[in-house]
């Protein structure tokens, strides 16, 4: 492949909805705009890089059958990745997958908005990759502070977004994500 673009998706697994946070808020929409980044990156020509988390027990472990792709999404990943870390760029091999197939731009897609992909989107930019955040394609549940007070996945987002925006990455939707690639892959 030539497109200097890939797009990520990362941790899009049935593990989680075997743990004790899951809900079935928001997954309706998240599956669909993810479905249609991964439909649209493959119409462009870019590379599909399906991330899974995997653990040695519990949800996440390969024993448990749950490492696979998070239903009903359709991935016809062009390479596929596991990872023990928070960031898909440590220890998965991805990085040397990235470079040795001339990547230089990221869509960030998958589960769970403000951890593993926002985590690797941190990375990535660091690391010099032009990083489009695509938060309506990721996936996250509600969390309790300390003080008690439960956080909702859209304050999870829009927290994620507003410390990710213009310094880590651009912020965007689906279709503004697709639009930009070409431009960068043409740069």
């Amino acid at each position: 492949m030539s497109a200097s673009t890939a797009l990520l998706v990362i941790d899009a697994q049935e593990s989680f909805r075997h743990r004790p946070y899951f809900r079935e808020e928001g997954v309706a929409l998240y599956v669909e705009r993810q479905q249609a980044l991964i439909d649209g990156a493959k119409a462009f020509g870019f590379p599909v890089i399906q991330i899974f988390h995997v653990e040695d027990s519990g949800a996440f472990s390969e024993a448990s059958g749950l490492v696979r792709p998070f239903a009903p999404l359709r991935i016809d990943a062009d390479a596929v990745f596991r990872k023990r870390r928070h960031s898909a760029l440590v220890g998965s091999g991805l990085d040397v997958w990235l470079t040795g197939h001339g990547i230089r731009s990221l869509i960030v897609s998958g589960i769970r908005t403000e951890q593993c992909c926002e985590t690797t989107t941190r990375h990535a930019s660091d690391l010099g990759y032009a990083v489009d955040y695509v938060g309506e394609a990721t996936l996250t549940f509600p969390m309790t502070d300390v003080t008690g007070r439960e956080w909702s996945a859209a304050e999870i987002r829009a927290r994620t977004e507003l410390v990710l925006a213009d310094r880590f990455a651009r912020i965007a939707t689906v279709e503004e994500a697709l639009a930009q690639a070409p431009k960068r892959a043409a740069a």
